[in-house]
């Protein structure tokens, strides 16, 4: 009886360390890309609510940041679609997705900050929410490290090609 447990994993090494971190940082960068479509459709939303009726938001007190409400309503529709339309790349995972991404939360976070008056809570939430996908596109290394791993593997294994020598040179035996 033969358990599976008793063979080595292919490759005949040990698990990298750096693979559950990659898990991680992978399932935080899908989660990112879930929370920015649900924060960019509910934006657009505040937008549309913001356009439709001049006193559906009150402000709270008085503050440096004082645009019409009818303005506010546009930024958050803008805001909300390129929000939607980067979440969405980076779901599909391509490769402008993580970097446009990090630039739209950063931009996202700095206009919350200013919509701070007329709905406080909400715009804490959405900065806490910018500032979970700013750490987690920027922690997610697994684009680099399957690079570094195809990298690894054909710097461990040179393979002599047919019809040269030993290292791949005409003529090379081993050192």
């Amino acid at each position: 009886m033969s358990s599976a447990s008793s063979n080595p994993p292919s490759g005949g090494g040990a698990p990298r360390q750096g693979a559950a971190e990659n898990a991680w940082a992978s399932g935080g960068t899908m989660f990112a890309g879930v929370l920015m479509l649900v924060n960019g459709i509910l934006g657009i939303l505040v937008g549309i609510a913001a356009v439709a009726k001049d006193d559906v938001y009150e402000r709270i007190g008085d503050y440096v940041y004082k645009f019409n409400l009818t303005t506010w309503g546009w930024i958050h529709i803008v805001l909300g679609i390129l929000v939607v339309l980067v979440g969405y790349g980076i779901l599909k995972g391509t490769s402008w997705g993580k970097a446009c991404g990090v630039a739209l939360a950063t931009v996202s976070v700095l206009v919350q900050f200013m919509w701070l008056p007329y709905q406080p809570l909400w715009a804490l939430i959405s900065i806490a929410i910018g500032l979970f996908v700013i750490w987690a596109l920027c922690t997610d290394r697994s684009d680099r490290s399957d690079r570094s791993d195809r990298d690894d593997t054909a710097a461990a294994d040179p393979k002599p090609s047919e019809g040269r020598g030993t290292w791949g040179n005409p003529g090379d035996s081993a050192p």
